[in-house]
């Protein structure tokens, strides 16, 4: 699906070390933070992330983006309570897990 949209390999690769790589721009950045900060458990927002990318997009695209997160956190983590297997979409593709603090 990610090929589909125009994503690139580079870029699914990168995912884990986004702020590090270099290929995202700031927005795409920020949406990340946004992403990294709303699955975090116990999940935070800092205001700054907040006002800066409501900053950037307006108001309403930031309720759009902030929903999108919400629900594939909330599928991710329905999944998993369930005891959802994979089902094997990314066969000898891409499965990005995050980077683990060190």
């Amino acid at each position: 699906m990610s090929r589909a949209l125009g994503i690139s390999d580079e870029e699914l690769s990168a995912l884990s070390s986004y702020r590090a790589a270099g290929i995202f721009d700031d927005l795409e950045v920020l949406v990340m933070d946004l992403a990294v900060a709303m699955t975090s458990t116990p999940a935070h927002l800092p205001d700054e992330l907040r006002s800066a990318l409501e900053g950037r997009v307006g108001r309403t695209a930031y309720a759009e983006i902030t929903a999108t997160v919400a629900w594939e956190n909330h599928r991710a983590r329905l999944k998993r309570g369930l005891g959802g297997q994979e089902a094997g979409f990314s066969d000898g593709a891409f499965c990005v897990l995050p980077e683990r603090p060190s």
